[in-house]
């Protein structure tokens, strides 16, 4: 780990120097964890790239503001750029009734449900304590009513997904055909959206 922080610190700083090239390498190089969270964001009616163009744009932020004298790793930092991108693009977006990212749903691991407990503590400002705890109540009965609804294979598909295997690795995997995953993922976002309308109607 120490040497792979060495690695990422050598690469920011040449990165602030104008080297584009370290620029690319850094970047390419956590793109992989930009693509796991923007896929932990389920969205009706849209694309993921989305939230994957709105990732990058965090992780560039990292690049910028990391400091190796305050900070345990880029890693752990880039991580929380990456999040805090993601979540502020997403909460803007709730606030804009046609906006393409007004239909994401989290779909996170314990991990990632951590990271929302403290965004939304550095956020109590605009979130009432009331309005946290509606949605974070609201999100459990989502994925509750999403898990007893998706079937054994909607269910493989849906965790390879979120950890960002491809079409093609999913298939493979699963011993699938690449329509058949895509099927399987139309279906999930149609169960979603159905759950999603059932309780606005409440």
């Amino acid at each position: 780990m120490t040497d792979d922080r060495e690695k990422d610190e050598v690469l920011i700083s040449r990165c602030r120097q104008g080297d584009r090239t370290a620029l690319e390498r850094i970047m390419e190089k956590y793109k992989p964890l930009v693509i796991k969270k923007a896929r932990s964001m389920f969205l009706i009616g849209g694309e993921t790239e989305d939230l994957i163009q709105e990732g990058m744009i965090g992780l560039f932020k990292a690049v910028q503001d990391f400091d190796p004298d305050r900070e345990t790793s880029f890693y752990r930092f880039s991580k929380l750029c990456i999040d805090r991108q993601i979540y502020s693009a997403v909460t803007s977006a709730g606030r804009k009734k046609h906006s393409p990212l007004n239909g994401y749903v989290s779909l996170s691991d314990s991990e990632e449900i951590e990271w929302e407990e403290r965004w939304h503590q550095t956020t109590a400002s605009e979130v009432s304590p009331e309005e946290t705890l509606i949605n974070r109540e609201r999100m459990e009965m989502i994925q509750e009513k999403l898990g007893k609804g998706l079937s054994p294979l909607e269910w493989s598909v849906l965790k390879l997904f979120l950890e960002g295997y491809s079409y093609a690795q999913m298939a493979d995997k699963l011993g699938k055909k690449e329509k058949s995953i895509d099927n399987a993922l139309r279906r999930i976002k149609g169960k979603l959206q159905d759950i999603l309308e059932g309780m606005n109607q409440v």
